[in-house]
């Protein structure tokens, strides 16, 4: 299946000169949503995962199938203020201002192996993050899944040395 036929590509969102690449399409599409999370579970099975962390709010609909499809269990990674419990944080650089994402402190147990997973890698100041709440909480990042990968951005590069799969690359 060719996921890009089914990714929307809305010109000039959020500003001019961005070519926004929606995932939407993709997820109204049962066949093409349910082939598009088949694929990545075949592409990191591999990996022998205990828990899948996803940042709000894509993260969740694409790390939320893949960890059900595993059969292991998910954590979600949420901007500061949103989760009930006891959290940590984490700060980080936008283009436009600074952001914070957090955790739950009994979100990952020290030795899990952690997949992370998302709907795009850009930059990589998400991802970055997400790993460095995860490693303070003792869990070991052993990859990272994407449907969209912006090559051009080199986002792949903030992330180290872990295991990095995606699913369409522009």
């Amino acid at each position: 299946m060719n996921f890009k036929d089914y990714i929307r590509i809305i010109p000039d969102f959020p500003q001019p000169g961005i070519r926004f690449k929606d995932i939407t399409t993709l997820l109204q599409n049962g066949e093409a949503y349910r082939a598009a999370i088949e694929e990545m579970r075949q592409a990191v099975q591999h990996l022998k995962i205990d828990i899948i962390a996803g940042p709000e709010a894509r993260g969740f609909v694409i790390g939320a199938p893949l960890a059900i499809s595993l059969g292991v269990g998910f954590a979600p990674i949420r901007k500061s203020g949103k989760l009930p419990g006891e959290t940590i944080e984490a700060g980080y650089d936008l283009e436009y201002g600074k952001d914070c994402l957090a955790m739950h402190k009994d979100a990952i147990k020290p030795g899990q192996r952690v997949l992370i997973a998302d709907d795009l890698l850009a930059t990589g100041g998400t991802i970055a993050t997400s790993i460095n709440l995860i490693e303070q909480l003792g869990g070991e990042v052993i990859g990272a899944a994407f449907l969209i990968e912006l090559g051009y951005l080199t986002g792949r590069e903030k992330l180290g040395n872990i295991d990095v799969f995606s699913l369409m690359t522009y």
